[in-house]
């Protein structure tokens, strides 16, 4: 031990150094150490993608305004003198995009509908109040097309189709108590099982309508493409999860109703993903804002904005899933 500590001094000091097989054994000792006091598993290439994207969220959180502002500038999709429509990242809440919106373009701007933090894509921005309020009218009136990509666990039948069950917030109690988004169905399967009722509408429910359409399926997994007609928290995924029963990938708060913890997967969509079940690892939503299009003024074409897959979308080929055209 004495002649150990005098060679580690040694080095120290500069006057010899360490065999390179000697570095290479402390590593893989302290590597062994840190295996064997934290039972970590052995992760692959995509769980530590996954991990990454989850420090990147947390990071997101603690980015100076200015250089979000210089992030989401290089992500600008569309302007003209009315909106602009930017490539919201993975992981950005909306009241971070609201914190810069005097450093975009140099002017007020105003958000003009939602698109929540682990959602990616198109994003329609205001630099006026009056372009603002002429955007949410135009989305209240379903004169906006909003078209949104997803992955989902599982196949929904039939394969196109129209969603209309109102939503309603609801608490869910036991040992995680929390509130989440559920259906209100307006019908109910009769007492006899040959038909269905009509019920009372909840005061508190919101009426809510998705369009979708599934675009194509391997694996036990979809890619479908969605249209909400309608903007309620949360409403894509609790349509898909509860009403198709097809969560979307990634989508942990409504993987299960009375528990909050990571979405479980079948056995053949890990293998395809190269993941193993954790209790602690999650992969992103995988939910896009794909396409917006806003109708022209005074005789002008319609404005189309679309916008790129994320990159961790690249789990479609892995499910071997072609991924769409551009548009």
């Amino acid at each position: 031990m004495r002649h150990a500590r005098e060679t580690e001094a040694v080095a120290s000091n500069g006057k010899t150094g360490l065999k390179a097989a000697d570095i290479a054994n402390r590593l893989r000792s302290e590597k062994e150490k840190r295996v064997n006091d934290k039972k970590e598993v052995p992760v692959s290439p995509l769980q530590n993608r996954v991990n990454e994207l989850k420090q990147f969220t947390q990071q997101l959180q603690s980015v100076h305004t200015s250089v979000l502002a210089k992030a989401l500038f290089r992500g600008i999709l569309y302007e003209d003198k009315n909106i602009i429509a930017i490539n919201k990242p993975y992981g950005v809440p909306l009241h971070n995009v609201d914190g810069i919106r005097n450093s975009i373009a140099g002017s007020q701007l105003h958000l003009c509908h939602s698109l929540e933090k682990e959602n990616t894509g198109v994003l329609i921005l205001a630099k006026t109040e009056e372009a603002a309020e002429h955007v949410q009218t135009l989305i209240r009136s379903h004169n906006v097309e909003r078209k949104y990509l997803a992955v989902t666990v599982g196949v929904p039948v039939p394969s196109e189709g129209v969603i209309d069950i109102p939503i309603i917030e609801k608490e869910v109690t036991g040992p995680q108590p929390h509130f989440k988004m559920g259906l209100s169905p307006l019908f109910k399967v009769s007492e006899e099982g040959d038909g269905v009722t009509r019920v009372r509408a909840h005061r508190q429910a919101q009426s809510a309508v998705t369009q979708y359409r599934v675009l194509d399926s391997t694996s036990g997994c979809s890619l479908v493409e969605l249209q909400p007609v309608t903007g309620v928290k949360n409403q894509l995924r609790v349509h898909m999860a509860l009403a198709l029963t097809c969560t979307i990938l990634g989508d942990h708060k409504y993987a299960h109703w009375n528990k909050l913890a990571p979405q479980k997967l079948p056995e053949g969509i890990l293998r395809r993903l190269g993941l193993v079940q954790s209790k602690t690892r999650y992969l992103p939503l995988h939910l896009h804002s794909r396409r917006i299009i806003l109708p022209g003024v005074k005789g002008h074409s319609d404005i189309t904005v679309s916008c790129p897959l994320p990159k961790y979308f690249n789990t479609l080929k892995r499910l071997q899933i072609p991924l769409p055209g551009k548009e």
